[in-house]
């Protein structure tokens, strides 16, 4: 009997699974997950990456994305 392994295309964002999306950017996963919240941090498998790359920096498949709602008050 031969056993297959396939392979599964997801990230985690905050714990939860979504589906990966080839060359989805930060910016673009964010407004998929409908984060609109003005200051956040995100972590790509335990890297911060900076708010101006957000366009730029394409999410890998297999990933852990962290998104981390800053609150400011007083």
């Amino acid at each position: 009997m031969r056993s297959y392994w396939v392979k599964t295309v997801g990230i985690e964002v905050n714990g939860r699974k979504i589906d990966w999306v080839e060359n989805e950017t930060i910016k673009q996963l964010l407004r998929r997950m409908r984060y609109t919240f003005p200051l956040v941090v995100v972590k790509i498998n335990q890297k911060v990456i900076l708010r101006k790359d957000f366009p730029d920096v394409v999410v890998p498949d297999n990933s852990r994305v962290d998104v981390i709602h800053m609150i400011s008050g007083g």
